[in-house]
């Protein structure tokens, strides 16, 4: 997918907790667009025969797919990443980098309930390793759902790819706007008091 009328490229940064869809989006835009992907779970499954989804492991694979994002930032294509964005500070950081490189960081929030995903996570599929109960519970502990401020467009993992994609699109030609926030503390113009 290249950007339309000179427009910055996007990096569509998945966001959810494991089993939640992300991989499935990921996977059919990027099929549906010929985009490039950085799929952890990709690298996973060609690094580790039996991964373990450890820190370290994490760690490995974080900077396999660093360098894969720095060479794919010099397309100027539009990227999907489906990686380490669990926390805010992981995504701030992406997001950083992302604009450092001309593309516009765009956050997709895959939501899912927890019961289901789990049921996903930990079983295996297509090749892709299965969590245990107790990672996948790790896993949500150190979930941090998008803040306001990322403006992240939130698509159901339950629905379909076409209604998924019908979003997404939607948030890549018209973004949602930027979030106003309002000081609490008033300030004094002139006599009159501003909230």
């Amino acid at each position: 997918m290249k950007p339309t009328d000179g427009s910055k490229p996007h990096i569509i940064i998945m966001v959810g907790i494991p089993g939640s869809g992300k991989s499935f989006f990921a996977d059919q835009f990027a099929a549906t667009f010929k985009s490039p992907i950085v799929s952890f779970n990709s690298i996973r499954s060609e690094l580790f025969s039996t991964p373990t989804f450890s820190d370290t492991e994490d760690t490995v694979i974080d900077q396999v797919a660093n360098y894969m994002l720095g060479e794919l930032f010099k397309t100027g294509r539009t990227i999907i990443y489906e990686g380490l964005s669990n926390q805010r500070n992981d995504r701030t950081e992406i997001a950083r980098k992302s604009r450092d490189a001309g593309y516009d960081p765009m956050f997709v929030w895959v939501q899912t309930e927890p019961s289901s995903a789990q049921k996903r996570s930990t079983k295996p599929t297509d090749g892709r390793p299965a969590m245990t109960p107790e990672q996948f519970e790790t896993r949500i502990k150190q979930f941090s759902p998008p803040h306001i401020s990322e403006c992240a467009v939130v698509i159901s993992g339950k629905h379909t790819y076409n209604s998924q994609l019908k979003i997404v699109l939607k948030g890549i030609v018209t973004p949602p706007p930027k979030p106003v926030f309002i000081s609490e503390r008033p300030t004094r113009t002139s006599n009159r008091l501003i909230r």
